[in-house]
């Protein structure tokens, strides 16, 4: 029984790769009767363990709660994504974020919910870090606004250089992970080279110091509630 479930949680989640837009796109009908079928197993699953189960367990079980609505949810907007393709009306499948749901929260995922727990229970204490870079992110993005914003620049495609600040803000968000390194700074360095001081000091304090401390605070506060939540079960 575990070993058909988790086939298919795992079918179930391999559909977002031909579904559109797909990697390897198929037929809508392909698709849906095989979600459907997904679907069936595990309201069937749901339905062999409300039988072997007190009803007042049962319905006191928000893991239950959670597969009844992700079921309901997916054949939701699978009947309306296909009416609408009827009539050729473009939409998004967006029950596919509740897919994850059934790999969380069926009994035999007791080891998953377990880390699940683990990363909710580390976030609030995230936040303080956060809280900081995102900080260090806005003034940055506003330093950058009074140097270049003024200077009229543009980038290789002809466009305003650093006149947005929310457009700002997304560049150097994503220069945090150097994806757009060094391509964001070349109209400031054509410019006067002195400007990549700005963009150096930008690199050290938010992806060297900043995300050096998230990866460090996420960690340690992971292994201090694994720690604590693998005391509990011993104690048991």
């Amino acid at each position: 029984m575990r070993t058909v479930t988790y086939f298919f949680i795992f079918l179930n989640l391999s559909l977002a790769v031909f579904e559109e837009p797909a990697v390897y796109p198929l037929p809508f009908l392909v698709t849906s009767l095989v979600e459907v079928l997904c679907l069936l197993v595990f309201f069937g699953r749901l339905v062999h363990f409300a039988k072997v189960t007190h009803r007042n367990v049962f319905w006191k079980d928000t893991k239950n709660i959670c597969i009844m609505v992700a079921i309901l949810l997916s054949l939701t907007d699978l009947a309306i994504y296909g009416v609408l393709k009827i009539y050729n009306v473009n939409s998004i499948r967006w029950s596919r974020i509740v897919r994850p749901i059934f790999l969380i929260n069926f009994a035999e995922s007791r080891q998953i919910r377990r880390a699940f727990r683990n990363i909710r229970n580390t976030l609030p204490e995230i936040t303080y870090v956060f809280l900081l870079f995102t900080f260090s992110l806005l003034m940055f993005s506003l330093m950058a606004l009074k140097l270049f914003g003024e200077r009229n620049l543009q980038t290789a495609e002809g466009l305003p250089y650093f006149r947005n600040y929310l457009e700002i803000v997304f560049d150097l968000y994503v220069l945090v992970t150097t994806a757009n390194s060094p391509d964001v700074m070349m109209p400031a360095f054509d410019f006067s080279s002195w400007y990549a001081l700005f963009f150096i000091a930008f690199v050290i304090v938010n992806t060297y110091i900043f995300m050096s401390l998230f990866l460090a605070v996420v960690y340690n506060n992971y292994k201090k509630h694994l720690k604590v939540k693998f005391g509990e079960v011993n104690c048991d």
